[in-house]
């Protein structure tokens, strides 16, 4: 696949240390993504203009992480029919808070679905989802990634289980 299936947008430049883990699972599962710095606040035009033509594009999923007033998900989705996800991030004395009720707190019509705060790794995952119904590969890879989870969970349960037998 040629044309990046993912867009990750961020509020901030500061937001790269929490948006790093999803930018990590793209890769590590060969999704092709793109990423860009765009604020619903200091560059309104660059991130509506960025959602109103990822379509054209080729994206078929929007991430979208922010801290504060973080309405960057809710502008990218007012403008774009793909699925957006939004990953609120701790920045303010709020820990996050106010990310996530004004990500989570969306009018009708206009639904942005939303991570744990500083979820970008799950952000990531929740895209492979949906992707996955369109792609077998990715589906393929999701699978055998629950696998290897329940496989660690396991392995982790026999250490505990030998720790408290001595």
């Amino acid at each position: 696949m040629a044309k990046n299936l993912v867009g990750i947008v961020m509020g901030s430049d500061s937001d790269l240390k929490i948006m790093k883990p999803c930018i990590e699972i793209l890769k590590e599962f060969n999704i092709p993504y793109e990423v860009i710095v765009a604020s619903a606040h200091r560059t309104p035009h660059r991130a509506l203009s960025y959602a109103e033509t990822a379509d054209e594009r080729g994206l078929e999923i929007i991430i979208a992480g922010a801290g504060a007033a973080a309405h960057l998900a809710g502008v990218l989705a007012s403008v774009t029919t793909l699925p957006v996800v939004a990953v609120p991030i701790n920045s303010t004395p709020l820990q996050g808070l106010d990310a996530l009720y004004a990500m989570v707190q969306m009018p009708s019509g206009v639904p942005v679905a939303t991570m744990a705060i500083n979820g970008a790794k799950n952000a990531a995952l929740f895209a492979m989802q949906i992707l996955a119904g369109k792609y077998p590969e990715y589906k393929k890879l999701l699978k055998s990634y629950k696998t290897q989870m329940s496989v660690e969970v396991e392995l982790k349960d026999k250490k505990v289980a030998e720790e408290l037998s001595k």
